[in-house]
């Protein structure tokens, strides 16, 4: 693998730890916090995915 995939694959191992542990936030607090907690890592976990994707099949 290259240097460019490993940094991506982290990068979407670590965004999508961070959907889940705000998804898991947003639910423990009843929904009375943003959803942005959410949507944010979620947005750059589907950017950087796709991005290693790309990448992989090359």
């Amino acid at each position: 693998m290259t240097m460019k995939k490993n940094i991506l694959l982290v990068l979407t191992i670590i965004f999508i730890v961070l959907t889940f542990l705000g998804g898991a936030y947003v639910l423990l607090n009843h929904g009375n916090v943003n959803a942005g907690y959410t949507v944010v890592p979620m947005v750059f976990l589907l950017a950087f995915g796709g991005w290693y994707r790309q990448i992989k099949k090359k």
